[in-house]
């Protein structure tokens, strides 16, 4: 069970990762937060007693995002100051946290609710490298089936055009083309062709819905200009084509969707990313048998992979793995990647090869 001081600490390791990830407002905002949090109000008391563990629990970016969509709306002038960063000055900016913190309370305590929504299109190319990897070795066309899909961004994975380091990949005329700074070695240049595209989530958002929208943009940092901008037209693009989205348990559904009928000359492939923290244990297991079954009646007509973009703590960083049946490879660990997208680096083969381990107390900075 967490203590006060536990839930102080996930603000200081949360402002830790803000820095690595250059979001010196954010950064601020999660330090000052560390010290300055009181029990004057509700969502103070909730903050400081949570019982859980408020590292895996995102607590820290589930109050950061209140904060966040509450200067959105340009409520307080004092914590729109802290936001665009004119306050700067560390007493300056507990007293205008502390005040708000008062004054809003009623509007901040249910962000605490639930975990925040990350969903980030950036990412896409974290998975599109995994899937070139599964492309070269079982063929072009392929089947998406994604868990934690949050509001459906990587479901448009097949929208989007890449370039991952001169590899392109994705429709020449997207209306968003994803480009991440490129380190390492390139992934195969092999033809993708995306067959059909399918995701869960336990609480999927509803983009179409402007409140559901705008919690999402909330919990996009101050500092990501970029990636605010890239949000806004994905969004757009979510509104103007949908996406397969249900809402459900994700070893539920996923054992359902390998259950289904498979087309021949197609890899099934399970993707995900920054999610598996937040699968129950059980259900892991559940779908790392699931995965395993599947993947003992695949064929050379009928592969299957997985394909993971999941964080390493211990170095502050995001791992990219990818796995494939028929065959005897294990788990691949084929790229690292910024948790946003910013950049990815191609490792060299023969790649690591170990399952993914997901350490306790693991949430990246969203």
């Amino acid at each position: 069970m967490a203590s006060e001081g536990d839930n102080r600490a996930a603000f200081t390791i949360q402002a830790g990762y803000c820095r690595a990830m250059d979001a010196p407002v954010t950064t601020r905002i999660a330090e000052v937060l560390a010290t300055a949090l009181d029990r004057d109000g509700a969502t103070g008391r909730a903050v400081l007693d949570w019982p859980k563990e408020p590292i895996a629990d995102a607590l820290a970016l589930r109050l950061i995002g209140g904060l966040h969509a509450l200067h959105r709306t340009g409520a307080d002038a004092a914590l729109s100051r802290v936001f665009s960063g004119e306050t700067t000055d560390a007493g300056a900016v507990a007293a205008a946290l502390k005040a708000v913190m008062v004054r809003y309370d009623a509007a901040l305590l249910p962000w605490l609710d639930g975990p925040p929504q990350t969903n980030e299109a950036g990412r896409s190319a974290g998975l599109m490298t995994g899937l070139l990897q599964l492309c070269a070795r079982y063929g072009p066309r392929v089947e998406l089936l994604e868990i934690g899909s949050s509001a459906g961004l990587n479901l448009l994975i097949d929208c989007y055009r890449f370039d991952l380091g001169g590899v392109a990949a994705g429709p020449a005329d997207a209306a968003v083309t994803i480009r991440p700074e490129w380190r390492g070695v390139v992934p195969p240049a092999v033809p993708v062709e995306i067959v059909g595209v399918r995701g869960v989530d336990i609480a999927p958002v509803d983009v179409t819905d402007p409140a559901q929208a705008a919690r999402l943009e909330a919990y996009v940092w101050i500092d990501n200009v970029e990636r605010q901008e890239r949000l806004a037209r994905t969004i757009a693009l979510v509104r103007a084509h949908g996406v397969t989205l249900e809402a459900g348990d994700a070893a539920d559904w996923i054992e359902a969707r390998l259950a289904e009928p498979q087309e021949a000359g197609v890899t099934r492939v399970l993707m995900h990313s920054v999610v598996w923290q937040y699968i129950p244990a059980d259900r892991r297991d559940r779908i790392r048998v699931a995965m395993d079954a599947a993947g003992a009646r695949a064929t050379a007509d009928r592969p299957l992979g997985w394909v993971m973009m999941e964080p390493n703590r211990d170095l502050h960083r995001h791992e990219v793995r990818v796995r494939g049946w028929p065959g005897e490879r294990p788990m691949e660990l084929v790229a690292l990647t910024h948790a946003h997208g910013a950049w990815v680096e191609g490792l060299p083969a023969p790649f690591e090869t170990r399952d993914y381990v997901m350490r306790r107390g693991a949430y990246e900075g969203a």
